[in-house]
């Protein structure tokens, strides 16, 4: 399997939304997005401008929840999870699999090395802080050779 990677450099949180609301246009049920970057580095920002484009309203950081749930005007549920505080067991608890699994879904997991089994085919978004304002972000899709 071939990786498909694309890298932009964010200079602000509205570039950043920005950036996730073009994401949006490329999301279909049943994928998973591993977002992996250090606290503050832009990952809930993401999602939240995925959200906009997707007509979600209040996009929140699921820190202290574990796992948010919305539904979209795009026909799937948009699930944002943050696995920082969990071990291996809490992430089974949390059922991240069965939304992973299921086609009216789309799964955003923040700290994803956390989670065991993630799905291979999974998107993976690297956010990385070059300064106070900026980002670094890279999407790596995998795609059949």
């Amino acid at each position: 399997m071939k990786i498909n990677s694309e890298t932009h450099i964010s200079h602000s949180e509205d570039e950043t939304r920005g950036l996730g609301r073009k994401f949006a246009e490329t999301l279909k049920g049943g994928t998973v997005i591993l977002l992996d970057g250090d606290l503050g580095a832009g990952k809930t920002v993401f999602v939240r401008g995925v959200g906009e484009a997707l007509g979600i309203a209040g996009v929140r950081s699921p820190s202290f929840t574990l796992i948010n749930e919305y539904e979209s005007q795009s026909g799937f549920y948009v699930v944002h999870a943050d696995l920082y505080r969990l071990d291996s067991e809490g992430v089974n608890a949390i059922g991240l699999d069965e939304y992973a699994g299921s086609d009216d879904a789309v799964v955003f997991v923040e700290w994803p090395e956390r989670w065991a089994n993630p799905p291979s085919d999974a998107v993976r978004i690297y956010f990385r802080a070059l300064s106070e304002n900026e980002r670094e972000i890279k999407i790596e899709r995998a795609v059949s050779s």
